[in-house]
């Protein structure tokens, strides 16, 4: 059988009518930028968060980015994130001309260890900015209790882990500003890029919907400097289409997810949801040893593989400025020596993901 690592074909066959019937009203109405769409949209995100605001942006990267913004963030100034993450993060904070700060991940959850946090901590620090990698949110009330002692506003990198949530209250709607992303292959994803950020604070909303469309308060008048982050009007629409289905998508990452682990956890390191967390699996993440060999054997298997993310933050070039070498991070290295993407999508059968796992097992024997 041919095995797709994600398979948004058989999503928009299973959505097709409605995703059609959108992306064609669009057209109809020819509103193609902050068109009625994106409304909403917004009203609907808020709601399936909780968060009182929810506005529409073109990326992720660009939530992270106007998220900052809308906190003053700039030179001087530090943010405090993991090196275990897609380079966005980092790259929004060095790109506002403020300095990223990081710290080790709990090798369990691969997301930021809050008890390294109060460390890194200086009277420069402006804000924290942990990552719900892979699918599940990290530890916010921990993270949020030691912000708030030291009055830091915290910012979720949420672009893999919309459709989770902790001790009931979902991803978003998590810390002073949530933000997401709508990539295709994200748990939610529009057909192009987008996403969202999301903040309950009235003042921050307003920065928020001002920085997006060039610092504008109303047409033509310019209180602040912003950028153009307006998200699509048919990527509005498509997601629309789609959030009807999400709860059940979301269900069935979380069986699929929990299958792999039960068939796999004999002969790989598997993922570990955390207690009062659940998990939407952006991507089903197991650590091997070998990785190049193992990966070698699986798609010669016929499967294919991914590896999120093989080299952190702290030693990419464009932070070699940083000063920090081999070492400064282990557990972030390790990581980045060992994780393996399965495929993963809420169309993958049970057929599909027998012949995955008896793949694994062979590569691992």
């Amino acid at each position: 059988m041919s095995i797709q690592f994600i398979d948004l074909k058989a999503q928009y066959q299973h959505l097709k009518a409605d995703i059609d019937a959108r992306i064609h009203a669009v057209l109809d109405h020819g509103q193609y930028i902050m068109g009625p769409e994106v409304k909403e949209l917004e009203e609907q995100l808020a709601a399936y968060t909780g968060a009182k605001h929810a506005i529409g942006v073109c990326d992720g990267t660009k939530a992270l980015l106007i998220a900052m913004m809308a906190l003053d963030i700039g030179p001087g100034d530090e943010v405090i994130t993991t090196p275990f993450t897609f380079i966005a993060t980092g790259e929004m904070i060095a790109l506002l001309g403020a300095k990223p700060v990081f710290v080790d991940i709990d090798p369990i959850s691969y997301n930021l260890d809050p008890n390294l946090l109060e460390a890194a901590i200086t009277p420069a620090t402006r804000a924290i900015m942990p990552v719900s990698l892979y699918g599940q949110a990290a530890d916010f009330d921990a993270i949020n209790a030691i912000a708030a002692k030291h009055g830091i506003a915290v910012i979720e990198d949420g672009a893999q882990s919309f459709g989770a949530s902790q001790h009931g209250k979902q991803s978003g709607n998590l810390s002073t500003i949530g933000c997401t992303s709508f990539f295709p292959s994200k748990p939610l994803g529009c057909y192009g890029d987008g996403g969202a950020v999301f903040t309950s604070d009235d003042a921050l909303a307003k920065k928020i919907r001002e920085i997006r469309v060039h610092g504008q308060d109303r047409r033509y008048h310019h209180p602040i400097i912003g950028l153009n982050g307006r998200l699509d009007t048919i990527q509005a629409a498509v997601l629309l289409a789609k959030l009807p289905s999400f709860a059940d998508e979301v269900a069935a990452r979380e069986r699929i997810g929990a299958r792999y682990s039960e068939l796999l956890r004999d002969v790989a390191r598997v993922p570990v949801i955390g207690a009062g967390n659940t998990h939407v699996y952006a991507q089903y993440t197991i650590e091997v040893d070998d990785r190049e060999a193992v990966q070698a054997k699986l798609k010669a298997l016929g499967v294919p593989t991914s590896v999120h993310y093989p080299i952190p933050l702290h030693l990419q070039p464009a932070f070699a400025h940083l000063g920090l070498g081999e070492g400064s991070f282990p557990l972030s290295e390790a990581a980045g020596k060992r994780v393996m993407s399965l495929p993963m999508h809420p169309f993958l059968t049970e057929a599909a993901q027998d012949a995955i796992v008896e793949a694994v097992k062979k590569a691992l024997d």
